[in-house]
């Protein structure tokens, strides 16, 4: 069994600072936001590194999953590795850790135990070390909280995946309602974001999948996201063919540039990302 603060299904992997991920375009480590607190540079932490940490498991099952190889994972149960010795590769040169997959929320005491003894061992030698989340928010509250609160203290953020707005449309498309991603998302908004909002703990990004995801389902998320903050920020990413749904096209740029200036009319930081899959 994997989830465990002893067994975790997952690999992992240095990925060089700065890296592409979702939040980017506003995260310390790419950009020197929060130097000197929580940055070591006013630019990019060259020399520097992100512990990637990609998780075996999920909590949906998308028919467009960009990542489906987690189940290969899975489905070895391996492999293992203990939230110590996870904990033990973040060492000098690390200044990030980003927990995804697959995706976190199903390994969430193996996650937080990881996070915790890093955090200890970075405070003791007196190092920056920020926590980060990539996740479909399909988290229990308590786990929700306490992901925040490492990512708060640490300088660190949460990206949710905000798939749908419609719940018949999360249903179809992931196999679950989405609700409770919008509560956690919701929650985590309204008790942290004002707390550090000149370095935003909280971002969403949506895929665009053509026929399903289209201005309509990008205008209720960005009015979602708008009323909790409207400065928290929000990236558009393109689709490309994946597991189940291989028959569909890339994402145009005509549907990314359209759905950009529908989230703008209630957002103030939206970003179209992986322009390089447009059509």
């Amino acid at each position: 069994m994997g989830g465990t603060p002893q067994k975790g299904i997952l690999q992992w992997y240095y990925d060089p600072l700065p890296t592409n991920c979702v939040a980017w375009w506003f995260c310390p480590g790419c950009t020197g936001a929060g130097y000197p607190k929580y940055a070591y540079k006013q630019g990019a932490e060259t020399n520097h590194a992100n512990l990637a940490v990609f998780y075996g498991s999920c909590s949906l099952d998308c028919l467009f999953c960009q990542n489906w190889h987690y189940r290969n994972l899975a489905a070895k149960l391996g492999p293992i590795m203990s939230a110590e010795s996870l904990a033990d590769k973040a060492d000098a040169h690390v200044s990030c850790i980003c927990f995804f997959g697959g995706d976190p929320s199903a390994q969430m005491p193996h996650a937080l135990r990881t996070s915790q003894i890093a955090l200890e061992n970075a405070r003791e030698e007196e190092r920056i070390l920020r926590i980060c989340w990539e996740t479909n928010g399909y988290w229990k509250k308590q786990s929700a909280l306490k992901a925040a609160q490492l990512s708060l203290a640490s300088g660190g953020n949460i990206k949710f995946d905000l798939k749908t707005w419609d719940e018949n449309l999360n249903k179809a498309l992931c196999g679950v309602s989405n609700k409770p991603t919008l509560k956690n998302f919701k929650m985590i908004g309204e008790k942290f974001f004002k707390q550090r909002s000149e370095l935003p703990i909280l971002t969403a990004s949506t895929l665009l999948v053509p026929g399903y995801v289209d201005k309509e389902e990008v205008y209720n998320i960005a009015k979602f996201i708008a009323e909790i903050d409207p400065k928290i920020p929000y990236t558009l990413l393109a689709f490309y063919p994946q597991y189940v749904l291989t028959d569909l096209p890339t994402t145009s740029q005509e549907l990314a540039y359209d759905c950009r200036k529908t989230a703008e009319k209630h957002l103030e930081k939206v970003r179209v990302g992986n322009i390089h899959l447009l059509t």
